[in-house]
């Protein structure tokens, strides 16, 4: 019987006398178990992509993070600049670190030494989004004053990982280096979270998102490598068990993520990944219970997928993602777990010939993708693509026409409210797929800047309703707040079709909307996705207009009482129709200039706006999509 939580890491129960001595307490051997690290028995493709960037590093000077950089983020907002040239020097140390254990060679530990030290006399870890330093008038960082934010957290357990994977041969030849990491990592990261007990990402007062399993993972693998055994160790420990305590027990038993499926990998994954590293530091008595909710969410990312690279997205999730995300991560999760149909979602994504992981993801990642025969083993399979996906939690819908294929159209809806994670203003929004690929979509967010989590957030486009698949009712977006939510929602699946629906009048901040039902419906007999709009409003003296809008990505050729779309891949085309067919129909063009959303998109989206203002204060609309046949 586990005396922990259900599906919790162990917080209940103290680490006092549980914990592997810190040079064991990293799930991997050091480069000494030349079975494990020789280049020989290590996965080839990866190997050589690393080598191949490794010594390119080599001829060129390591990237310099500048304080003008810095301070952009104060005076206009910028922060990917200076973020770009931290990362490049946390992945080409992350290289080096790699060809160090697998060769030994002298060039590389010179390589991974000149890294380790380039960081520890970085200013800061911190990323300049997230230092406070700015609210106290300064616009470079105080060294005074650490703050604890995802990126010190990276580091520090990126410098735990070197010294756990290389600490005898750094001590040969740069005796006083691993003094010199303990000390920053102390200084900067494990001082600063025992000491400072406000951090917002602490979880304390309820809020539990990404950052919490996310900093609270790392702070766990740098205190079990880094610190002496010892009551001080102990205690960081239990501190860290708590906080994931704190987010795993805020995954819903459906295991949803309100944050999306791209922030899955950041938040409940990074969680999984902690829960494994403290299940090994701890002989097996903590972080060993999968079960409840943490099983739940093991399973997210496959019912979250359309098909291929696409997945349906909400709050600041991409439509798109990189394949390159740690399929390995969530491979050894879901075999921990006995999930076989979470873990045939990630082997679909192995790709033979193609390497294991990449430095971008961190080194943790990486070192653990490599050590980890099973992943590097995993035969392709294909993804399980659920028939129906139901999460009550965040009233996410997803239906298609049969299990294991994304062949047709594919519908998905979300209800929930204007207060989530990384919100966006979407209650009601509809995404439909063909093939697999967007159709009617979400857009997506583009290039994080100081506006994007500031007051001015949604005067970005992309976080407005306006911009995505629900109406705007008398000229009025949906409302920013928790308040502003779906009510009466309704879900009905069987073997003859799926559908959603729900009122969604209660996101518009206007008193004389009544009701506003949506029900979205696919029948599996025809394939096709019907939308049915109801509406009841008190009469209007004024002319305001009232519009549905659909986004649509691909080609769009509009004509009376229809449009057809060309989908982007060459997934072919649909039809989408309404009833009345003679209402008007204008279409709005969405040029695109941020590249985030330019890699998903391509240079535009278009935004069909069908005017039901005509219909009056009681009025109904049916729309609906219907897969265009393939010409000879």
């Amino acid at each position: 019987m586990s005396n922990t939580p259900p599906g919790g890491a162990g917080a209940r129960r103290s680490s006092a006398g549980l914990l592997a001595d810190p040079a064991a307490s990293l799930p991997l051997p050091p480069a000494d178990d030349r079975t494990t690290w020789s280049a020989a028995h290590l996965d080839r493709p990866t190997l050589s992509r690393l080598r191949e960037r490794a010594d390119d590093d080599l001829a060129a000077p390591w990237p310099l993070p500048l304080a003008s950089g810095f301070a952009r983020y104060a005076r206009d907002g910028d922060r990917a600049g200076y973020e770009s040239a931290v990362f490049a020097r946390q992945h080409r140390l992350s290289r080096a670190a790699v060809m160090a254990a697998a060769t030994l060679d002298a060039r590389w530990l010179d390589e991974v030494a000149d890294g380790v030290t380039l960081l520890c006399e970085q200013s800061t870890w911190c990323w300049p989004a997230h230092d406070d330093t700015f609210g106290r008038g300064a616009v470079v960082p105080d060294l005074a004053r650490p703050y604890l934010d995802l990126g010190a957290g990276e580091v520090a357990a990126q410098l735990a990982w070197i010294d756990h994977l290389l600490g005898s041969r750094l001590d040969e030849r740069y005796p006083g280096l691993r003094a010199r990491i303990r000390h920053e990592v102390d200084h900067r990261v494990l001082t600063p979270f025992t000491t400072r007990r406000d951090w917002h990402w602490l979880g304390l007062h309820g809020d539990v998102h990404n950052w919490s399993a996310w900093i609270h993972g790392n702070v766990l693998t740098a205190g079990l490598a880094l610190m002496a055994d010892g009551e001080p160790r102990t205690r960081l420990v239990d501190l860290a068990v708590g906080g994931l305590d704190r987010y795993l027990a805020s995954i819903p038993p459906d295991g949803a993520i309100d944050e999306g499926f791209l922030y899955w990998w950041q938040g409940a994954c990074r969680a999984l990944e902690a829960l494994d590293v403290l299940h090994h530091a701890s002989g097996g008595a903590l972080g060993g219970d999968l079960t409840g909710p943490v099983r739940a969410t093991i399973g997210f990312p496959h019912r979250m997928h359309l098909g291929g690279d696409w997945y349906f997205n909400v709050a600041d999730s991409a439509a798109r993602v990189s394949p390159e995300q740690p399929w390995d991560a969530l491979h050894r999760a879901a075999r921990r777990a006995g999930d076989r149909t979470a873990e045939a979602h990630a082997a679909a994504q192995r790709r033979p010939q193609a390497p294991v992981a990449r430095e971008e993801g961190g080194l943790g990642r990486l070192l653990r993708a490599l050590t980890d025969p099973a992943w590097i083993g995993a035969a392709p399979a294909a993804p399980p693509l659920p028939r129906d996906v139901w999460l009550p939690s965040t009233q996410v819908f997803l239906a298609r026409s049969a299990p294991g294929t994304a062949a047709g159209l594919t519908l998905a809806v979300k209800g929930g409210h204007n207060g989530e994670h990384h919100n966006h203003n979407d209650v009601g929004a509809v995404v439909v797929a063909l093939g697999g690929v967007p159709v009617v979509v979400d857009p997506g967010r583009p290039t994080y800047t100081a506006q994007t989590f500031g007051p001015d957030r949604y005067d970005i486009w992309t976080m407005q309703s306006s911009w995505h698949s629900v109406p705007e009712i008398r000229d009025t977006a949906q409302a920013v707040g928790p308040q502003y939510a779906a009510r009466d929602v309704e879900v009905r699946t069987d073997d003859d079709g799926a559908a959603l629906a729900l009122d969604i009048a209660g996101a518009y901040p206007r008193s004389d909307v009544a009701g506003w039902r949506r029900e979205a419906r696919l029948d599996r007999r025809d394939g096709r996705v019907s939308v049915s709009e109801s509406w009841t409003m008190d009469p209007c003296p004024g002319p305001q207009g009232t519009r549905v809008h659909l986004m649509v990505a691909g080609t769009v050729r509009t004509g009376p009482g229809h449009a057809v779309v060309t989908a982007l891949e060459g997934a072919g085309a649909v039809r989408i129709s309404w009833e009345p067919a003679d209402l008007p129909c204008s279409t709005t063009v969405r040029p695109l200039d941020d590249p985030l959303l330019r890699d998903v998109w391509g240079e535009r989206l278009t935004r069909l706006e069908i005017d039901v203002s005509a219909l009056g204060p009681v009025g109904a609309l049916r729309w609906s999509l219907e897969e265009v046949p393939a010409g000879p």
